[in-house]
């Protein structure tokens, strides 16, 4: 499945895995949840609670990858990497 599919279907979590202080900088998504990569391990459980698809992004997708990859090894289904900041921006705008 698409993330322009799953973001159509709604149900959908936005994880923003990029630092605080990058948000300010760099602007954010209201409706995600700001879970910087460093703390993925230590919120594991906060985002496996969370019901329907996970979209992980990031300010170019590699930590999202790298977000993505740990739930992954860890079983659980339905994450995704969503890429850069600007690439969710514009795929949420295109709805």
């Amino acid at each position: 499945m698409s993330i322009e599919e799953i973001l159509k279907a709604g149900n959908y979590h936005l994880i923003d895995v990029r630092e605080p202080m990058e948000l300010e900088m760099d602007g954010e998504i209201e409706s995600a949840l700001n879970i910087p990569l460093g703390e993925i391990q230590d919120r594991k459980d906060q985002v496996e609670q969370l019901n329907g698809p996970k979209i992980f992004f990031c300010r170019s997708g590699n930590r999202s990858g790298k977000a993505m990859e740990f739930f992954k090894s860890q079983n659980v289904t339905e994450v995704y990497n969503g890429g850069g900041y600007a690439d969710m921006q514009q795929a949420l705008e295109n709805l």
